[in-house]
């Protein structure tokens, strides 16, 4: 049986800007079909990867590939859409002539009614792109990058600018195209969206890979789990008890993320008899990802 191979590839990649390190020996497999998000803090690294993928700059060292080419030849282009965060579109230009142009740069591009359709853009077609609100042109470089019917599509922060019904909507279409075989790579900073969306998560900090999996592995391995209660113990008696990560209260309620839940809320009974309000849930992803990237406390 011949391999599959990788919508794209990282193999060993370093990448730094003067003496700054952006990305640190990093290795990344990308199967074809799903959405991969790539979930980082500011400067971590995600914007330099997906440059580094999309051929934009080139690593110090390592390997790229795009479906087994290099990812600036026209063998891995035709292959791809990109919607980012750089660069300008000429505001003058209409709706239908920006699509009708990137269109024309591919050999079999998707047709202009199925453009707009998938970005919402129908009634829009004759507005020129400096009429269109902040959500309408995010729709519009949605359109752009799917011009070409492409395999693998990148995604920088595509809903910013989105109400919280046109992000829905949005994400519906994003389902759609991954139905279809298709694959994502998807940055954001509205956590729920790459929890609504992803098959799977990479999180980068300081250039380098610090967890990959599921969104519901990066929650465990995070903690897991999260109990709320009253209680009369202080925050220095709740840290002493094993597997308690982390600690905020809240209206004189205490929160923890823990490992084993049921052990530290045992703990809790045992040390305070008066604990009432007791509740115990899974952590959501934005407090995962809080925990992984947070810094280490200065001992």
């Amino acid at each position: 049986m011949s391999q599959i191979l990788p919508a794209a590839r990282l193999e060993s990649v370093s990448k730094s800007y003067g003496g700054k390190v952006a990305l640190r020996d990093v290795s990344l497999d990308i199967a074809p079909g799903g959405v991969v998000a790539l979930l980082g803090p500011n400067g971590a690294g995600k914007t330099t990867t997906v440059k580094v993928l999309l051929g934009l700059i080139a690593p110090m060292s390592g390997a790229v590939s795009l479906f087994g080419h290099d990812p600036r030849s026209s063998a891995a282009r035709r292959h791809i859409g990109a919607m980012l965060q750089v660069g300008k579109v000429p505001e003058t230009l209409r709706v239908r002539e920006h699509v009708a142009l990137f269109r024309s740069y591919y050999p079999s591009p998707l047709p202009a009614d199925e453009v707009y359709a998938a970005a919402g853009l129908e009634g829009l077609e004759g507005s020129k792109f400096g009429d269109l609100s902040g959500g309408q042109r995010q729709r519009l470089l949605f359109a752009l990058a799917i011009c070409g019917d492409p395999q693998m599509l990148f995604l920088d922060e595509p809903t910013l600018g989105f109400d919280v019904e046109v992000r829905r909507r949005f994400w519906e279409q994003i389902r759609a195209f991954v139905a279809r075989g298709r694959t994502v790579l998807l940055t954001t900073h509205y956590l729920e969206e790459a929890d609504a969306l992803a098959d799977r998560i990479v999180v980068i900090d300081h250039g380098q890979v610090i967890a990959d999996g599921s969104p519901a592995e990066i929650k465990r391995r995070a903690g897991g789990r999260k109990i709320r209660c009253t209680t009369a113990l202080t925050e220095t008696e709740l840290r002493d008890i094993p597997g308690v990560l982390e600690i905020s209260f809240d209206h004189g309620t205490a929160e923890l993320v823990v490992t084993h839940a049921e052990a530290v809320a045992r703990e809790i009974l045992f040390a305070d008899a008066t604990l009432s309000n007791l509740e115990i849930s899974g952590v959501r992803l934005e407090e995962a990802f809080l925990s992984l990237t947070r810094a280490p406390e200065a001992a």
